[in-house]
């Protein structure tokens, strides 16, 4: 990850254990970083979970490290205010489009369950009391409605403005801006209106208990958890403090920051946005915790402020961006027992903090989520998977030791949810900080550095290239300056060899040297800056470098003429452009020519090279050239190019800017009159390949790809490893010429079975280790390469190559063209990478008009071609990447990373890898209060909300007011979510206990029934048995008996009946 003049490395976890799979599916994983333009925080005091909102309409909800999920409104309003229900589950936002969203948490995927939507009136604020369904909703007209969380509708009680207020008063109260419940008594509303006035209403009794106007608007209010007294903040600086036995006016009127003058006129101060008034069990003192309120005349008056006054004690907290939002975290739920406060969450503009408040000198906690991603602005990112078990522990040893100390030693307070190992994949962790800038002196006001003439900040990356194995890393700056830093466990002691490297305008001639340039001695940084005072100047004294990441090379162009050097980049459509080849072992420049001569004979357009004069363009004010960096430092293609790991710079200057639009032509066929001067180096790609038709053993070559779609071959002949340091590596043009549409983006390499060929790479060693003069150290090589073995080598292998419009795979060394794909046709590719998915590889396109799509390999059929999304910006075409395991990235945000999978099984799987945000947890019991303390009125009152909103009570409220929108869940994710855990355990206990009790009685009454029938068969045996004769009439019941039917009399009982029904069930009976 590279950020401005320093280099982040981040360490993903990705499932690698994949299956054969015969489709794509594209989808979003994960967002890591810091919420852009944040607006709103929310917490979950039994959860501990925290939810931040943001101004595109996005949610950020974190728990422990590792559980992080992000979900977005479709309407992309802006969310204003975040309620938890508590330990419920479920979560309420209100949004800037006046919208009520209820979303269930109790899954991995946070889903709207309701939305309400306001036609005439708009949300101000809302208020939810704790174990309660019904919200408060206060508006701009002063209104306050009432919402039921369950069914997501209005309740037809209503508590409107010019009811709240006194008849005598004719100026409208203003917005809602506080809603708040007693905690003395769950009956009584607190409303407070932007203009000063503060109202309890008794909802019971539909009136107002008291009003209390000031002069000065108020912007938030804190009650004593003992309900007698509560706080307000105001716009003029000032805290009041108002009782409940006298609201005629404040006991108390404190302006915490603001000063009396001799004049007697009161100091200026900041509003005091929020405050936050909460008692601790362990002092009899309160914490007053509130933000701003700074005199505007004092010089840290600019810089926003957290102050936190306990007792006499006032300590103020500068903060570096502006605090958008802060909660107090405390030990329990209820608003009327004591808070004991530990902890303060803010959240800043750019940043993201939360303060200890249990120890004296309140230190922070060391974060636990990669939120300082965007330290300075991202530039460029890239994607490494599959790295060497090794690297990882390493970078995290050494990074350990750039942490900051002072934080506080307890546990991260926001601890909710689950994580497993399985969700542990998605997670990213920031492991090892490079700062570039440390290499070059600080830049002094008025020493002549022509500042104004580079656009970006001096120190800028425009590139990077790792290789994890060699463990070596190039970073390519704005500056025209090019960086090889190499990893170390020990801190060295040593300058920085620099490397001049001098450009004649668009023509890369560079001043005659000896065949080995030597490099430029510490001395000679002075007479180098003479020449160009304008360029970074590299530190000159010995710098100890600590373990890590340290420099071992430093190349610069330089000024000449007082123009500045082309930058080195991989911008497309540049002009002007050339190649130079550095092997940076032997310190020597292999090649320095321009694009038109790396064609020699074999220019496909003819075109004559020009002279230095005429193609030499000056440059004025700010007008700097991009941009252009071969694949450097990809590992060397060979063992014997292992030796070299040359260098390639392409060396650009561009005519037109691509960072605001994309609707210039991306024909490749241009006129012969343009081919002159339209022709930049696009990308570079070391391999072990054939740099001619009619070789039959691979060698080093390097592939060259233009603007033009021409694709050019360079071998490359390396010396052996015993005269590496002493004969020259020679390159030059092979006359081989390849044709595609669009310029060229990528080159790789597979071999004839459809295997990618991996690049080789030379073990890591030690480098500050002395050498051992009998036993000297030899560089031991790795070639993963196919292309090694004899019987590969006779194959040949096949070349896959992608510009922006059109995909080849070539075979080698005939040259021939196998297959051939046109990927788009009214568009361009922005990023083509091969990758492996599934147990293969496949060619990865992300397309400017927002198509992802997959290419098989080596067919090239079309997998995959999902619209994405438009491309809207520069910054996602700068920082899209394609990795293996069917991964991508890009920033979407400047302080956002967006991961997707474009895998099936990669999105299959996704559930089980997200970590789950709801834990089942007894909401803690309210503690009993004394009796005497409960007698004179300390307890807190309960009633019945239902009775007072419900519709019997209430009504209904009027259709044309909000709009219910269902979501797209069913009803028993609403009760679900509706209900909490300990509702549910209730309903399910009580809902046994009802299956019992009916269970019960139905045994009883089969007992009983059983019984009634035994006693009725020994009765009508003893009475057959005394009468058997008689068979006409029964006379205990009245049977009698005539012809062949049968009479029943009424005095029959039912069981009597049956008997006889039974008895003659030959004839007819009837019933009298």
């Amino acid at each position: 990850m590279s950020i401005k003049n320093k280099v982040s490395f981040t360490m993903t976890r990705t499932s690698c254990s994949w299956k054969h799979c015969s489709y794509f599916r594209l989808c979003l994983t994960v967002r890591h970083g810091f919420p852009y333009q944040p607006t709103c925080l929310a917490f979950d005091p039994v959860q501990k979970i925290l939810a931040i909102g943001s101004r595109t309409g996005g949610i950020r909800i974190l728990g422990r490290p590792g559980v992080d999920c992000y979900s977005q409104h479709e309407s992309g309003a802006a969310v204003l205010q975040l309620q938890f229900l508590i330990n419920e589950g479920a979560l309420v936002t209100a949004c800037a489009d006046d919208t009520l969203h209820l979303w269930n948490l109790r899954q991995r995927r946070p889903a709207i369950l309701h939305s309400l939507k306001f036609n005439r009136e708009r949300i101000t604020f809302c208020h939810i009391p704790f174990q309660s369904k019904w919200l408060y909703v206060g508006t701009e007209r002063g209104n306050t409605h009432i919402v039921n969380i369950e069914s997501f509708v209005l309740s037809g009680y209503v508590i409107m403005w010019n009811k709240a207020i006194e008849l005598a008063t004719k100026a409208h109260p203003g917005p809602v801006v506080h809603l708040s419940d007693s905690p003395k008594d769950e009956c009584k509303l607190l409303i407070g209106f932007e203009s000063g006035t503060v109202v309890q209403w008794d909802l019971r009794a539909k009136k107002v208990d008291f009003r209390i106007y000031y002069d000065e608007a108020i912007h938030s209010v804190s009650w004593h958890h003992e309900g007698n007294q509560f706080m307000c903040s105001h716009s003029d600086g000032s805290l009041t403090m108002w009782n409940l036995r006298n609201t005629a006016r404040p006991i108390q009127i404190t302006y915490p920051h603001g000063k009396i003058l001799k004049e007697g006129r009161k100091e200026s101060c900041k509003p005091i946005l929020k405050v936050e008034y909460k008692t601790s069990r362990n002092s009899n003192e309160p914490y007053v915790i509130f933000s701003g309120g700074l005199s505007y005349d004092k010089a840290g008056g600019r810089r926003p402020t957290l102050t936190i006054m306990h007792g006499k004690a006032i300590t103020v907290l500068e903060m570096d961006h502006p605090i958008v939002e802060f909660l107090v975290l405390c030990d329990t739920p209820y608003c009327n027992k004591i808070q004991d406060p530990y902890a303060v969450v803010l959240l800043l503009e750019k940043d993201f903090i939360m303060v200890d408040l249990t120890q004296s000198n309140f230190p922070i906690f060391e974060t636990p989520y990669p939120m300082d991603i965007h330290e300075s602005p991202v530039t460029c990112t890239a994607y490494f998977a599959e790295c060497p078990p090794d690297i990882i522990p390493v970078l995290y040893s050494v990074g350990a030791k750039q942490k900051k100390t002072g934080y506080s030693h307890k546990e991260w307070p926001v601890s909710g949810g689950t994580w497993t190992l399985v969700s542990g994949f998605l997670t990213l962790q920031m492991l090892y900080k490079l700062k570039t800038s440390k290499v070059f002196e600080n830049p002094n006001a008025g020493e002549g550095r022509a500042v104004e003439q580079v656009e970006e900040d001096p120190y800028a990356i425009q590139m990077v290239r790792w290789c994890p194995q060699s463990r070596l890393f190039c970073v390519v700056g704005i500056s025209a300056h090019v960086i090889l830093y190499r990893f170390s466990k020990h801190d060295h002691h040593t300058t920085f060899p620099l490397w001049i490297i001098h450009l004649i305008s668009s023509n890369l001639i560079h001043i005659p040297t000896p065949p080995r340039c030597p490099v430029a001695p510490a001395t000679d940084h002075k007479t180098a800056s003479t020449t160009a005072s304008e360029s970074l100047l590299v530190k000159s004294r010995p710098v100890r470098m600590p373990p890590g990441y340290q420099a071992e090379l430093v190349m610069q162009l330089q000024w000449v003429d007082r123009e500045p050097p082309q930058q080195i980049t991989m911008t497309l459509g540049s002009l002007c452009n050339g190649l130079v080849v550095v092997d940076y072992i032997q310190k020597t420049i292999l090649m320095c020519v321009s694009t038109l001569d790396l064609y020699g004979a074999a220019d496909p357009y003819q075109r004559l090279t020009r002279s230095p004069r005429k193609n030499r363009q000056s440059t004025s004010g700010r007008g700097t050239r991009p941009i252009s960096l071969s694949r450097v430092l990809s590992p060397s293609p060979s063992s014997s190019l292992c030796l070299s790991v040359s260098l390639c710079l392409c060396v650009s200057c561009k005519a037109e800017s691509r960072e605001n639009s994309f609707s210039f032509s991306r024909s490749s066929s241009v006129s012969s009159i343009g081919r002159d001067t339209k022709e930049a180096v696009t990308t570079l790609q070391f391999g072990e390949s054939y740099g001619r038709k009619g070789d039959s053993v691979p060698t080093a070559c390097l592939w060259v790809g233009t603007s033009l779609g021409v694709v050019l071959l360079l071998p490359i002949s390396i010396p052996t490893e015993k005269e590496r340091l002493e004969e020259p590596v020679t390159m030059g043009p092979s006359g081989t010429v390849l044709m595609l549409k669009g310029s060229v983006l990528s080159f790789s390499f597979l071999d004839c079975g459809g295997t990618l060929i991996q690049s080789p790479y030379e073990v890591w060693r030690e480098p500050n280790v002395p050498e051992d003069p009998d036993e000297p150290r030899r560089r031991k090589l790795v070639n993963l390469s196919p292309l090694s073995s004899q019987e590969a080598c006779g194959d040949g292998h096949l070349a896959v190559v992608c510009s922006e419009k059109q995909a080849k795979v070539i075979l080698m060394p005939t040259q021939a063209v196998l297959f051939t794909h046109n990927v788009t046709e009214s568009s361009f590719l922005l990023r083509a990478d091969v990758v492996s998915v599934c147990n293969s590889v496949c060619l990865a396109c992300f397309c400017a008009n927002g198509h992802v799509m997959t290419l098989s390999l080596p067919s090239l059929r079309l997998l995959m071609d999902t619209n994405y999304f438009p491309l809207t910006d520069m910054r996602i075409a700068r920082t899209f990447v394609f990795t293996n395991g069917g991964q991508a990235l890009y920033l979407s945000s400047p302080t956002e990373i967006q991961r997707i999978a474009y895998s099936q099984e990669m999105t299959d799987n996704l559930q089980d890898m997200l970590g789950e945000l709801f834990t089942p947890i007894e909401t803690p019991e309210a503690q009993n209060q004394g009796f005497l303390k409960g007698f004179f009125g300390g307890n807190a009152q309960t009633f019945d909300r239902e009775e007072l909103f419900g519709e019997a009570a209430a009504g209904k409220a009027s259709r044309s007011l909000a709009q219910h929108i269902p979501g797209p869940m069913g009803l028993e994710n609403v009760r679900a979510a509706a209900g909490g855990v300990v509702g549910d355990l209730a309903r399910a206990r009580i809902a046994l206990e009802q299956r019992g009790e009916r269970l019960g009685e139905l045994e009883e009454r089969t007992t009983l029934m059983m019984k009634s029938a035994e006693t009725f068969s020994t009765h009508a045996h003893q009475v057959r048995l005394s009468q058997p004769a008689r068979d006409c009439v029964m006379e205990k019941h009245g049977e009698m008996k005539r012809g062949c039917e049968v009479i029943l009399p009424l005095c029959l009982c039912s069981i009597c009946s049956l008997q006889v029904m039974l008895k003659h069930k030959d004839k007819k009976w009837y019933q009298l």
